[in-house]
């Protein structure tokens, strides 16, 4: 086997170690084999690129993802740190690996057991930063609002809900969490607080498109209704 070959080997046998102590992604890569890793590897490239920017310079990705310059990333994990504060940043790769299992989830899983295992892995991940972030950090709502999203997949919906108010309560203008619990209540056949949140979300957020849209849309069904 040529240098470049046995480089990869050792990197296919790294990452399913890593897959297989984390319990994050073993479902994509801890029994591959090593053409089917090879093949994942670039997905995983891609699924990297659909993170936040601020991601692959986290303690966990920073040493994961090959061909980044060594001096690029120690200025952008001090330059993110000093952004978000590096008591905060310092635990963010594990937000981001929830992200990217949500990702799996949505886009990769091949049946619910797969799909939901992935989320109630995001969920893990969520519980372990949430706690240990200041209560006041500017990522939190953020945060509150994928996990309200995730329990609400996870049919746990009261959960769900209860962490989208949570969300509301830190930052009354952030309108994500609006959007989510309107498409929740739209989804359960409830328009009265879907279209609710939706006028609360933009009270607070009038120049939220998403909610615009949203209200849109519910205002075009209703008519279509009243016409029937």
């Amino acid at each position: 086997m040529t240098n470049g070959g046995n480089s990869r080997l050792s990197r296919f046998e790294s990452v399913r170690a890593l897959a297989r102590a984390a319990g994050l992604v073993s479902l994509a890569i801890a029994t591959c084999s090593q053409a089917q890793y090879e093949e994942w590897w670039q997905y995983n490239k891609k699924s990297v690129a659909m993170l936040p920017a601020y991601c692959k310079y986290t303690a966990y990705y920073n040493s994961q993802i090959p061909g980044q310059d060594r001096a690029e990333v120690v200025a952008e994990w001090e330059r993110w740190g000093a952004t978000m504060g590096m008591q905060n940043f310092r635990h963010m790769h594990h937000y981001c690996k929830g992200l990217e299992a949500i990702n799996y989830a949505l886009y990769s899983a091949r049946t619910k057991l797969d799909r939901d295992r992935l989320l109630r892995a995001a969920l893990n991940e969520f519980d372990y930063v949430i706690p240990r972030v200041a209560p006041d950090f500017a990522v939190l709502p953020e945060i509150l609002t994928r996990k309200g999203e995730t329990l609400v997949r996870l049919g746990r919906a009261p959960e769900g809900v209860g962490q989208l108010n949570r969300a509301i309560e830190l930052k009354r203008d952030y309108w994500p969490p609006y959007a989510a619990l309107s498409d929740h209540y739209k989804k359960a056949g409830d328009l009265a607080n879907a279209r609710e949140w939706l006028e609360k979300g933009l009270s607070a957020a009038p120049d939220a498109k998403a909610l615009q849209r949203r209200l849109a849309e519910l205002d075009k069904s209703s008519r279509k209704a009243t016409r029937k």
